[in-house]
Order: structure tokens, then sequence, then C-alpha cells
């Protein structure tokens, strides 16, 4: 690869913000490296790309860095025409795509706490899960109509899409790990068949994490949480 074409993702197997970085890469059919960080022993580099934060993901092109995968999508897009485009033109529906992408985030940090609770505040973050993503299939109506895969185009997928395969494409391991079931075709019809299709795309399949190794993790995150809240 030229040096004035290198692109250096730096970013953790697990986390979805870095997964939907790699997907739009992917899409794009955009060569990088990828330099897998341990986020308890952070190297130079990654505190050099991303002094404020310290986080992952961090895309280096041509030797400067972008960080916050929001961001860092959009920049993809704007700078490589090549693949789908990932945010539409129109001002408008750029608008709503960015607020669903947030709110899909917010959606995780829900999930997160599911992981990392039991009892009683379980069940409450179950709740706040549900509720939110029953607000989310709704919103999605205004994107897919005629839902999947009516309304899908392999060819030209979005930010969205990316973003929900990014976060939800390993919802089997979520459910093996933690006992429940939050993404089914009758409670979330258009989220399922969103996954469903996305993961049928080559690159996107490429890019899946390996289905055991998730939910080793999700076990062994849950267990630490647990842990460290009984002490």
């Amino acid at each position: 690869m030229a040096e004035e074409n290198k692109v250096t993702l730096y970013g953790m197997w697990v986390s979805p913000y870095v997964k939907r970085v790699e997907l739009a890469l992917r899409l794009k059919g955009i060569p990088y490296e990828y330099v897998e960080e341990d986020l308890r022993n952070k190297s130079p580099l990654l505190l050099k790309f991303n002094p404020v934060h310290q986080k992952v993901p961090v895309l280096v092109h041509n030797g400067k860095a972008i960080v916050e995968s929001l961001v860092i999508l959009e920049y993809i897009d704007e700078t490589w025409k090549t693949g789908p485009q990932l945010l539409p033109e129109d001002p408008y529906k750029r608008s709503q795509v960015r607020f669903w992408a947030s709110y899909l985030q917010q959606v995780f940090e829900s999930m997160i706490s599911v992981v990392k609770t039991s009892g009683e505040a379980q069940e409450k973050a179950m709740k706040e899960v549900t509720e939110k993503l029953k607000l989310l299939e709704e919103g999605l109506k205004g994107f897919f109509p005629n839902g999947f895969p009516n309304s899908f185009d392999k060819e030209n997928v979005g930010l969205l899409e990316v973003v929900i395969c990014s976060h939800f494409g390993s919802y089997e391991a979520q459910e093996e790990a933690l006992g429940v079931k939050f993404i089914t075709p009758e409670n979330t019809p258009l989220i399922y068949s969103s996954i469903t299709a996305l993961t049928e795309i080559p690159a996107v399949k490429a890019a899946h994490n390996p289905h055991e190794k998730v939910v080793a993790f999700l076990k062994f995150a849950r267990g630490n949480a647990l842990k460290s809240s009984a002490e």
C-alpha cells in the first residue's frame, strides 16, 4: 500500500464502535491495516493519536488521526467515493440518520447495564432496553417502509445499517451469555430482518466475530462486573 494512501484502524475486537468502522471500510473496499489494542495497557500510539479520550476506534489516514466512530464514518464517506454512500445527500434525511444512529448508541448503553447487573437492577435495565428497542423499531419504519428485503439494497448499505449491524450483529451471542432475548422476529421484526439481510453480505460476513468468542467475552465481562459490585 502506498504510504500516501495508508489507512490504519486502531481497535479492540469486541467493540461495536470499532466494528462499525471496520464494516464501513470493508463495504467501501478500502484496504487498511488493523491494530488490536489492549485497553488495560494502551499503546503509546493510541495515546498519541487520541490524547483526549484515549479510546478506540482511531482511524489514521495519511498520518492524520480521526477519532469517535460516527465522526470516522462520515470522514470515510466524504473521503472515499467508492462503494456505497453511507449518508444520503438530502440534509433532512442525513439528520434523521444521524439521530437514529445516536439513539442506537443509547440502546447499546442500556444493554451494557443488563450485562453488568443482576436482580431488580437487571430487570429495570431489561425493561429499559425493551422500551428503547420498541421506539427504534418504530423509527426504522421511516427508512424501511416495505420491510426487508423489499426496502434493502445490499449494494448501497448506509450508515444506519452499519450501526445496526455493529451493535446487534452478535445478538445470538448476547442471548446465550445473558439468557435473555431482545431481538426477535415477533417483537423487533425490522431489526431482526435487517440483521439477517446484512449478515449475508460477504464484506459483513468477513468482519463477523466468532460466536463462541463473543459468548465467552460477555460471560467474563458479566462475571467481573458482578464481582466488582459485590465488593
